[in-house]
Order: structure tokens, then C-alpha cells, then sequence
């Protein structure tokens, strides 16, 4: 009965329109975004682009995308290479700079302490040279 009162292509238009409507916010969120985050712009001219793309969305919108898309796109990347590297430097230091060198410093230590013997350092030595 429902598909007889609303018909398949009605369907798919709606949602159509809705993905499209979705799309829309979603740049609207990451334009609002990048206004904050440009560090270009002072704010007079942040509160401009702002009252622009509030008032008149689409134009706003286009318009924001046409002259700053450029810069919005060097943004994100400088900002997804900060995370990267910060990303990076907590891994290693979570991890630990346990290079083989470290190891065989080690391992040198403990043989001259007399912790471990000949034999065991040389196989600790090839396990840590592996």
C-alpha cells in the first residue's frame, strides 16, 4: 500500500536530497571550522565570512570554498601531519629506544658484572643483532 502512495523513484529522490542535505551541514561544520582555525584571517574578518555564510548559505558556502579552498586544504594538511608526528613521537617513546646498539651496551655491562656468562652474551648478542 505504501510503495502504490509513494513510488520507488520518490524514494530514491528523497534520498537523494537528504545525502545531499547531510553533505551540505557537513561543509557548512567544516567551513565554520576552518574560519576559527585560520590563523590568516583576523576577526573582523572571521566574524565577516561568518555573518556571510550564515546569511546566505549556498553563496557563502561557494564562495568560501572558491577563494579560501586552497588554504583550507593546506590547513588540514599541516594539521594531519602535527597529529602524525605526535602520533610518531608516542609510539616511540611508549615503545622505548631500544635499539640493537642499547642492547649490546647492555648485555656488555651485565657480562662485565659477571651477571651472565660468555656463552649467554654471545647468544643474547646474535639474538639482539637479529
Amino acid at each position: 500500500m505504501l510503495a502504490y502512495d509513494y513510488p520507488l523513484l520518490g524514494l530514491f529522490w528523497t534520498m537523494f536530497i537528504f545525502f545531499l542535505w547531510i553533505i551540505w551541514f557537513t561543509m557548512m561544520f567544516r567551513i565554520f571550522t576552518d574560519i576559527f582555525r585560520s590563523e590568516d584571517l583576523g576577526g573582523f574578518a572571521k566574524t565577516m565570512w561568518m555573518i556571510f555564510v550564515i546569511v546566505l548559505p549556498f553563496l557563502g558556502v561557494f564562495v568560501y570554498l572558491i577563494s579560501r579552498g586552497d588554504k583550507m586544504a593546506q590547513r588540514d594538511l599541516r594539521q594531519a601531519q602535527l597529529q602524525r608526528e605526535h602520533f610518531e613521537s608516542y609510539v616511540r617513546e611508549a615503545a622505548g629506544s631500544n635499539s640493537a646498539a642499547d642492547e649490546l651496551t647492555k648485555l656488555a655491562e651485565l657480562k662485565a658484572s659477571g651477571v651472565i656468562s660468555e656463552s649467554e652474551f654471545n647468544a643474547l648478542k646474535a639474538k639482539a643483532l637479529q
